[in-house]
């Protein structure tokens, strides 16, 4: 099946590793094509890319060719209009011919001189068969009518699931040390054992789940660096921290540090996960685990073990771990040295209060608009009553718009500040870093929840999901 390819610029200088010196030579034949380029592209986690071009003659024949090998992994041909039109391995073989026809794929690819693709493509076939036809019984059980045709057609979609796995099988144990084996072992997933097999004899899922976490990456090596040029690695990566790994910060680190260190021997392994990790949590999904991507700085990138970065992304890593570790959870909130409509002082730390609601926000702000008339609400039929102070900074906008705003939504109740231009001057000067970096404000509006010795217990979340907060809060006080 064509799939449409979509290029992405990599975050890394990336530089190929050679395997051998004798360079790669894949000569091709693609009907019905001629006159014209087509491609050889390779996978990179979930982006694809480029490798090669050729120009195909008159005849539909080209070479891909060069002086240095290509790393391993699973790459594809792709046709002049940029649709991918197979798949082939590349390892230390390469020096193969491949023909084909783009009417028939990919039953009718030929590949010579290279047993690995040739096992290869008997699998591709083989998997097209199988998956039209748990397509077809995923279909018709969808539309079961009845219990009986329901368990007949879960019966076949086991069937067909286990015929595949005994392919994969046995194509490992005639081909123990292909590359092909590689990626089987790196594909398959644990088999939970039977309940009865569980301690106790009957079904434990703590059990289930811990042997599922504890066998997941059986056969899988993070040395192995081919495995970064393949469509499923990253997805699998995925899947044991979203599913696997407690989502507290201390538990990833742990899990991190532990990948990073197997992945070191090889350059390209420790690459991918260096930036598949710094993304992940340079903008986390969830609160807090930020504090994955300061320890990711402060061990790796700051110590000049990710040298592979591009200058621009590590400029852009270096200012974004500054601005996170001034306000990780847990920590003492950086001071707030602002002053007040009338240009008092009025310091964050001189407030006293059970709670501390910080809004971050901007009076020209649409988003600011809607938003901060909704906190004042919320601030006025519950959270003052249950001690929580609110302390609003004009980050920009005017103080003309500013102070008509206040007045026109009648924003009492709060401690309005915002920075004198002498005070930014000042910081300036000194080369102190300023509240936008310390709280990390890079957009408005922007709520922090701080605790009554002014730590941070919460940050950018909604107003909504801070009052769930506090109620939790409130209700565990009240417990203890």
């Amino acid at each position: 099946m064509k799939r449409l390819l979509s290029l992405a610029i990599l975050l890394i200088s990336c530089t190929l590793v050679a395997e051998a010196q004798s360079g790669y030579n894949i000569p091709i034949t693609l009907k019905p094509y001629k006159n014209t380029y087509v491609y050889l592209g390779y996978y990179y986690g979930r982006l694809k890319a480029l490798a090669d071009s050729t120009m195909l003659d008159e005849n539909g024949k080209g070479v891909f060719s060069g002086k240095e090998p290509l790393p391993g992994g699973i790459y594809f041909i792709v046709s002049p209009r940029k649709e991918i039109l197979f798949e082939l391995l590349l390892d230390k073989q390469q020096q193969f011919s491949i023909s084909a026809d783009s009417a028939s794929l990919p039953n009718n690819v030929v590949f010579t001189g290279s047993q690995e693709n040739n096992l290869f493509h008997l699998y591709t076939r083989f998997t097209n068969q199988i998956g039209n036809e748990i397509n077809k019984t995923s279909t018709e059980l969808k539309a079961a009518k009845t219990a009986k045709d329901s368990t007949k057609l879960k019966t076949r979609l086991k069937w067909l699931t286990d015929k595949m796995q005994l392919y994969r099988d046995s194509m490992v144990a005639k081909n123990p040390n292909s590359f092909l084996t590689a990626l089987f072992q790196a594909m398959k997933e644990p088999v939970i054992p039977p309940g009865a097999k569980h301690p106790g004899g009957k079904y434990d899922s703590l059990y289930a789940y811990r042997y599922f976490k504890a066998h997941y990456w059986d056969g899988v090596s993070f040395n192995d660096g081919r495995l970064v040029r393949t469509p499923f690695f990253e997805a699998k990566l995925e899947k044991y921290y979203k599913e696997l790994v407690v989502p507290n910060p201390d538990s990833i680190i742990a899990e991190v540090d532990h990948m990073l260190l197997y992945s070191r021997s090889n350059t390209e392994m420790f690459k991918f996960l260096m930036v598949h990790f710094v993304q992940k949590y340079i903008n986390p999904e969830y609160m807090g685990q930020d504090a994955v991507f300061v320890h990711l700085f402060e061990k790796y990138i700051n110590t000049g073990q990710a040298d592979f970065f591009t200058q621009q992304y590590k400029d852009f890593t270096f200012k974004r771990a500054y601005s996170m570790m001034a306000n990780l959870i847990g920590q003492p909130a950086a001071p707030l040295d602002l002053v007040d409509t009338l240009d008092r002082p009025s310091p964050l730390h001189n407030i006293k209060s059970d709670f501390v609601v910080i809004c971050f926000w901007d009076p020209t702000c649409s988003h600011c608009k809607e938003t901060v008339p909704r906190v004042d609400s919320i601030f006025k039929a519950k959270w003052k009553n249950e001690g929580v102070a609110l302390y609003g900074v004009m980050v920009d906008g005017g103080k003309d718009n500013w102070k008509k705003f206040i007045n026109d939504n009648k924003l009492t109740g709060w401690t309005h500040v915002y920075q004198l231009p002498s005070q930014q001057k000042e910081e300036e000067a000194a080369s102190k870093p300023n509240y936008r970096q310390l709280y990390d404000v890079y957009q408005t509006p922007i709520l922090y929840l701080l605790d009554k010795d002014k730590n941070i217990i919460a940050k950018k979340l909604s107003y909504q999901q801070l009052d769930e907060v506090i109620d939790l809060k409130l209700k565990n006080k009240k417990s203890n």
